[in-house]
């Protein structure tokens, strides 16, 4: 490619199946020149993925951040948008380097969509150049990368799952889920159980170990991967658990913030985190929604479960604007003599469409609890089987995830309707 030829650089529209790792905390200061780009960067602070970052927005250009750094120290990321000439930003970048602490990295958002300033910038130690307009995930995903290595970027998806009330089946479904993830995808995944006191993860799948969430959360200056992993109760080759003791030997009166490092170090390690979000509303509990890759609501088909599933929704649509919606599971479908509402109404009320219906088989269900199974297990090739592996697939995006139908489950339906 010769001076002055174009080169492929993020340009607004860029969809991408990547997952955009939060950033550290570090320290940034972006220097823009136009309202529009000072826009992108004012909603990519606000992001989730930006939660631990301090930074700042300002006007001027590279004018303003020679300006500001000559007798200020720089913060670990400066941003500058140019609208100027090459020659010019050249000279600026050449002032801000000599006040540039070590370490602090530079990106620049040009207008001009050339190599040849590409390669005199790369040269004088920027350290990535966007090309205007911008979406905000182009800005989060360039972001994220200066301090993610290249091997890892596809690791560290979180998927919460959390009932829209209790009793809904929010548990069953995050754990079949975990385990069709872990073994019709071959994807490694941990199942977090967040409900210290009375969570059942343990016991879906035959489990005791003595060790497991309680210990990562409450000695947080003693977590680290080898202690992780010391917790850690393997299931399968696949799968592992980070299980609840189910003890009421203290109350969890916790911190907003008690499982990220937890969750941070989780990412950095394992492909897939399937977290089981107990039905409490607390600061942690919001927070490990709210900070995770997917949400999955699932809710059973009676109004209580829709009231509280659309506040659930309406949640992450309003904190989560760069994010996909939540996805909505109903479960325990066809429950004999209960009324119910319809699932063609029950997403129109929500404004999402459901992922799947999953039915109510009482005889299945309970066999697989008590035997601390996974549905699979107990009728390997079955239609619920099928449903778990179609939400797993289309929460990780691998494979074809078909969209289930009500109709896929109306034999079962109509036939516990005629024994009621």
């Amino acid at each position: 490619m010769s001076a002055g030829q174009d080169f492929e650089a993020p340009t607004a529209g860029v969809a991408t199946d990547e997952v955009v790792v939060p950033l550290p905390r570090v320290t940034m200061q972006a220097f823009c020149e136009t309202p529009a780009v000072a826009a992108t960067m004012q909603a990519a602070i606000a992001d989730r993925r930006m939660d631990k970052a301090h930074a700042r927005i300002h006007m001027g250009g590279p004018a303003a951040a020679v300006e500001a750094f000559r007798a200020a120290p720089t913060p670990n990321i400066i941003i500058l948008e140019t609208v100027s000439d090459p020659a010019s930003l050249v000279g600026h970048l050449d002032a801000l380097s000599e006040s540039c602490d070590a370490g602090t990295k530079v990106v620049v958002i040009g207008h001009v969509n050339d190599v040849q300033l590409y390669r005199d910038l790369i040269r004088r130690g920027v350290s990535e150049y966007l090309i205007a307009p911008l979406s905000t995930l182009d800005v989060l995903k360039t972001l994220s990368e200066l301090y993610i290595s290249p091997g890892a970027r596809n690791l560290g998806r979180i998927i919460a799952v959390m009932g829209a009330k209790g009793g809904v089946g929010a548990s069953t479904v995050a754990h079949n889920v975990a385990w069709a993830i872990a073994r019709n995808l071959d994807a490694s995944t941990v199942i977090v159980d967040l409900d210290i006191a009375f969570g059942t993860a343990g016991l879906d799948f035959n489990q005791d170990p003595p060790q497991g969430i309680a210990e990562a959360v409450f000695a947080p200056e003693r977590l680290d991967a080898n202690m992780l992993d010391r917790l850690l109760s393997r299931c399968s080759d696949n799968l592992a658990l980070l299980a609840a003791p189910a003890m009421l030997d203290r109350t969890l009166d916790l911190p907003e913030d008690a499982f990220d490092q937890l969750f941070d170090l989780l990412r950095a390690t394992v492909p897939c985190v399937v977290l089981d979000v107990p039905h409490v509303w607390s600061g942690w509990a919001r927070r490990a929604l709210i900070t995770s890759d997917e949400i999955v609501v699932v809710a059973g088909p009676e109004l209580a479960s829709l009231r509280n599933a659309k506040n659930l929704i309406d949640l992450a649509r309003a904190n989560r604007p760069n994010d996909s919606g939540a996805k909505l599971v109903l479960n325990q479908v066809g429950m004999p003599k209960r009324p119910e509402i319809d699932a063609a109404e029950f997403a129109k009320a929500l404004g999402v469409e459901v992922l799947t219906s999953i039915p109510f088989d009482a005889q299945l269900f309970g066999t697989a609890a008590n035997n601390g199974q996974m549905i699979a297990e107990v009728q390997a090739g079955g239609k619920t089987a099928e449903a778990f592996v179609q939400i797993a697939s289309s929460l990780t995006g691998r494979g074809e995830a078909k969209r289930s139908k009500r109709s896929l489950f109306e034999p079962l339906v109509a036939k516990l309707r005629r024994k009621a």
